[in-house]
């Protein structure tokens, strides 16, 4: 047997090999297929015609609709990011307490808010926010987008941290103890820094969740991306390519926010490198040890 061959499963015979390779050009028959029956649906109706795309070579085209949307979807996910990266690091480390009703406070709490869908709770906020006039007019509906997002993404991201810390060795922990470090400066040198970068891959593909939900604000009259183009769309009767140019700018927001993701994770760990991996550097934890502790013993 090769020494490449991996331990959860046998290595494929020819017979298998030669299966799956019928499987998998079975699949991709299919997908084209289908692919070209939808276009030739579109293309009948006239949506890939050279008078459906022209309105994108015009400037007023986009400021008018593509920018504006743009722009109300870049600042709900930014803010509700921002907002659920904080929220869950505090709810995540509150899962962890050693205070039982802390812990199961905030585990109740971020239970009950991953179990509810946003659209619901974007729809329940914007109600309750007009109800009360806790936001002005030009920026109810944002408000709503935001904390939505913000309460169901912080939930997860809570989920993220408890688990990135949990998966730490107790070494580090024990490390720490040794050396007299507080429970908050043990989380804040040692822990946090190191699953942050473990659990970085998962937080980016829950900031890209965020950035796709925020299109459910046009259920509450938000102006995004998305009403832009079905507003376009039903402007210049070219819904189709409309919703075609926001999916293409979608994608590349996604992948600007791996992008920038994946380098960050990069200088995280050559930075974890260049201290000698996963050890605090020395003078960090006796600068901020408990007072009264000689750590020297």
């Amino acid at each position: 047997m090769s020494a490449k061959a991996s331990v959860l499963y046998d290595a494929p015979g020819p017979v298998a090999r030669v299966r799956n390779i019928l499987y998998s050009l079975v699949v991709l028959a299919a997908v084209l297929v289908a692919g070209w029956y939808v276009y030739r649906g579109f293309a009948d109706q006239g949506q890939f015609t050279a008078d459906k795309w022209e309105p994108f070579l015009d400037g007023a085209v986009w400021t008018t609709y593509i920018l504006p949307g743009l722009k109300g979807t870049v600042v709900a996910a930014a803010l509700s990011i921002v907002f659920a990266l904080v929220l869950g690091m505090i709810f995540g480390i509150a899962r962890l307490s050693d205070h039982r009703w802390l812990r199961w406070t905030a585990g109740t709490v971020v239970e009950i808010a991953r179990a509810i869908p946003v659209l619901i709770l974007m729809i329940f906020l914007f109600a309750l926010y007009s109800e009360y006039d806790l936001f002005d007019s030009e920026y109810l509906a944002l408000g709503a987008v935001v904390t939505a997002l913000t309460i169901y993404n912080g939930s997860v991201i809570a989920e993220i941290v408890r688990a990135g810390i949990l998966s730490l060795p107790k070494g580090q922990t024990e490390a720490g103890v040794a050396l007299g470090l507080r429970k908050g400066q043990l989380m804040r040198l040692i822990l946090l820094p190191q699953a942050i970068t473990a659990m970085l891959p998962a937080l980016v593909s829950q900031m890209v969740v965020a950035l796709k939900d925020s299109a459910l604000g046009y259920v509450i009259t938000y102006e995004e991306v998305v009403r832009s183009a079905q507003q376009l769309g039903a402007a210049e009767s070219n819904t189709i390519p409309a919703l075609i140019v926001v999916a293409i700018i979608m994608i590349l927001l996604n992948v600007l926010l791996s992008t920038i993701a994946t380098r960050l994770e990069k200088r995280l760990r050559s930075g974890r490198r260049k201290r000698g991996g996963a050890v605090v550097a020395a003078d960090t934890v006796i600068t901020d040890a408990a007072p009264g502790v000689d750590i020297t013993k």
